[in-house]
């Protein structure tokens, strides 16, 4: 932790910053995905990744009466709903329902979905917006170590999973969430985003702007994956220059950053194997500007296979979901 930096400071990655924080070997599938390297990499999180292996250490220590709360089957309708802010389960973390030894491996798996700055983010979010991830609560669907499984963190502007690819070619185990109810812009955790991917919006030309600038927002929990020969809101990312499309790329990369490598891996692996970012649309929306400032605060990249919906205004609510659609 460094608290003597302030969120937009420590949070604020650039492209060195950015190898730093989720790895070598992310960024670098990252890069041959998008730049359409035959000899890029694919991956995804397993069974046995680092986070899925505390999964099934925490599902161990679980007593009869505490499955019987918070574990259920894979296939389970929970498992499939996406919230800012609900609780999966009743128990929070740091209840009297769990053990002492319960409530680190909790901590631990979070940990291990997350890069290492992703994870300090986490941690401020979570205390800002509800005291502390012992507030939040956790499930299991399915059986670890015995096919299929996925566990599930939610609570006020978060959900998160881990489940070892139990969910074929759906980044992040399906829709996750992030947000934070911080309303100033300078002191919420996540408007270094809004701030970098208007960036992207000042380096348009003016034919260019009035596309990817949009009136209305969509509902930002319309996330569903629509597949190909959709028309999607914005500018094309086929249409950017050749500058343009870097920086863009810089954009996603940054976007990816909080994540664990596996996972951003798999994000690539999915972007690629549906045509690469050629595919994606970036779209600003004028309602919802904060300050009347023109640094659009809601936006949203699409794609057949990629929706990511950044809702700042008044606060952050951010909805993501990546996969290929059944």
């Amino acid at each position: 932790m460094q608290p003597d930096r302030t969120p937009c400071e420590l949070f604020a990655l650039d492209r060195r910053e950015f190898l730093r924080a989720v790895g070598g070997s992310a960024a670098a599938v990252a890069a041959g995905a998008v730049l359409g390297n035959p000899g890029a990499v694919s991956a995804a999180p397993t069974p046995t990744s680092a986070a899925e292996t505390v999964v099934g250490e925490f599902y161990k220590t679980l007593t009869e009466s505490q499955r019987g709360v918070i574990t259920f089957p894979f296939e389970h309708e929970l498992r499939s709903r996406v919230n800012a802010n609900w609780h999966v389960t009743k128990p929070t973390i740091d209840s009297d329902f769990f053990t002492v030894e319960q409530r680190q491996l909790v901590r631990d798996i979070a940990r291990n979905v997350c890069s290492p700055d992703g994870y300090e983010r986490l941690l401020k979010q979570t205390e800002f917006d509800d005291g502390g991830i012992g507030a939040y609560s956790v499930a299991v669907f399915g059986t670890p170590g015995q096919g299929k499984f996925q566990w599930e963190l939610t609570g006020r502007h978060l959900t998160l999973r881990a489940d070892g690819d139990s969910v074929d070619k759906a980044a992040f185990g399906g829709p996750i969430v992030y947000g934070h109810g911080e309303e100033d812009p300078k002191d919420n955790l996540y408007h270094y985003q809004t701030k970098q991917v208007n960036e992207l919006y000042r380096a348009l030309d003016p034919k260019q702007s009035a596309q990817a600038l949009v009136e209305k927002a969509p509902k930002e929990d319309a996330v569903a994956l629509q597949g190909a020969g959709k028309k999607y809101p914005g500018l094309p990312v086929s249409e950017l220059t050749s500058d343009q499309k870097t920086l863009f790329e810089t954009t996603a990369r940054m976007l990816l950053a909080p994540y664990r490598t596996e996972d951003v891996d798999e994000v690539m692996a999915i972007i690629k194997a549906g045509g690469g970012w050629d595919q994606v649309c970036v779209a600003f929306y004028q309602q919802g500007d904060l300050n009347a400032d023109k640094t659009w605060d809601i936006w949203r990249v699409e794609g057949p296979s990629f929706v990511w919906h950044f809702r700042g205004a008044p606060h952050v609510h951010a909805y993501i979901n990546i996969g290929v659609k059944g």
